[in-house]
């Protein structure tokens, strides 16, 4: 058999087959092997095939020849290939409803019907700039999507290169301003709350757990004997109906110690207010079954009324446990895991609170002083 013949070039090569005929090959931008569609005759042909690909990779131009062969650069519009880039992938149930309605009411609306290859970075700054600044975490989030979504297509040779280039609008700044009830607050706050839920009002305030961790919390997840919680599940609401899952991350799977005033609270709602049998729920909502937000938030919005707190939010009882552990001294290691956080950032927002607290203790001091006569 004739052995083939292969010619090296500075970009791409070129190989004779026995038949004759002459293929061209080359890496492309995605790092793969990509052939033309078919033989040349000529040798001068196949090299003018590579001169063009070499051509839409400096203009930023390049799909890979198979999807072009396809006509899927230009065809397939974004609608149609996020459907089955989101169906595809491994998600929590509350993370793909939360992709869906990104994609239902920030991106397609604007983004769907143009395909793949007609979005460029002009594309993307305008449409970033349409979305306004009124909600940045939502904006933020439907920029991240985009840039993944737009990723994969890279990554499976529809487009060239990711249009979205805008620095830092993956990130939006919070515009809730974490401010953790007082002590005496929490006090008001929990005696304002009918007694089926005070319980869980203390465990969301001294334990800093999610309300899916509460609501999910069943008789055996509870070791009084030992002071503590164990968590492995949570539950959310999905298209109107309650879905157990695991935590939100793997550092959600965790054990939290109860601080000991909290035991005879406890002991007392299990034993009133909490379902039948070890895997009975223990903050069950009045006719059985999942507690719902809704439900709690009919008690908890007037009971945050009576503690002068109308600005705080359910979550904010979670904060108001990261930053009284942050108070003790705690190290940013014991919060992350004490509070599920699998990244330091979120643990850092409550040392960075903790310290506030400090220094508003260090100047209520002073001010003791001012209100003692110093003469001697």
């Amino acid at each position: 058999m004739a052995r083939k013949k292969r010619t090296r070039r500075s970009f791409g090569q070129l190989r004779q087959l026995p038949s004759k005929r002459w293929q061209a090959f080359y890496t492309g931008p995605d790092t793969a092997l990509h052939y033309a569609p078919s033989t040349f005759e000529t040798k001068l042909d196949a090299k003018a095939w590579l001169t063009d690909e070499r051509r839409l990779i400096a203009a930023g131009n390049w799909v890979s020849p198979a999807a072009r062969q396809q006509g899927h650069g230009k065809s397939v519009t974004l609608a149609a290939y996020a459907a089955p880039w989101l169906a595809d992938r491994t998600l929590k149930p509350r993370t793909r409803e939360h992709y869906q309605s990104l994609l239902d009411h920030q991106v397609l609306p604007e983004l769907g019907d143009k395909p793949l290859a007609a979005i460029t970075p002009v594309t993307i700054r305008t449409w970033h700039a349409d979305q306004g600044s009124g909600t940045p975490t939502l904006r933020a989030h439907a920029y991240g999507l985009m840039r993944t979504i737009l990723g994969s297509a890279v990554y499976d040779g529809l487009i060239a290169s990711n249009p979205c280039h805008i620095r830092g609008a993956g990130n939006s700044k919070r515009v809730h301003k974490i401010k953790p009830l007082t002590l005496p607050e929490l006090e008001v706050l929990v005696e304002n709350m009918p007694e089926r839920y005070r319980a869980m009002t203390l465990l969301a305030a001294w334990c800093g757990l999610r309300f899916g961790e509460l609501a999910e919390l069943r008789r055996s997840d509870l070791d009084l004997k030992n002071g503590r919680i164990r968590i492995r599940r949570a539950v959310v609401r999905v298209g109107g109906e309650s879905v157990v899952s695991t935590p939100k991350s793997d550092a959600g799977i965790r054990d939290v110690a109860i601080p000991p005033h909290l035991l005879p609270v406890l002991q007392t709602h299990a034993g009133e207010h909490a379902e039948f049998g070890r895997d009975g729920l223990l903050f069950p909502a009045a006719g059985g079954g999942h507690l719902v937000p809704s439900t709690l938030y009919r008690s908890f919005y007037p009971a945050r009324k009576k503690a002068g707190r109308p600005d705080l939010r359910w979550h904010d009882l979670r904060h108001t446990g990261a930053v009284l552990a942050a108070a003790t001294g705690a190290t940013l290691a014991e919060l992350m895991a004490r509070l599920g956080h699998s990244t330091q950032g979120a643990a850092l927002l409550y040392q960075h609170a903790a310290q506030d607290r400090d220094m508003e203790i260090a100047r209520r001091l002073s001010a003791m002083v001012g209100n003692t006569s110093t003469s001697g």
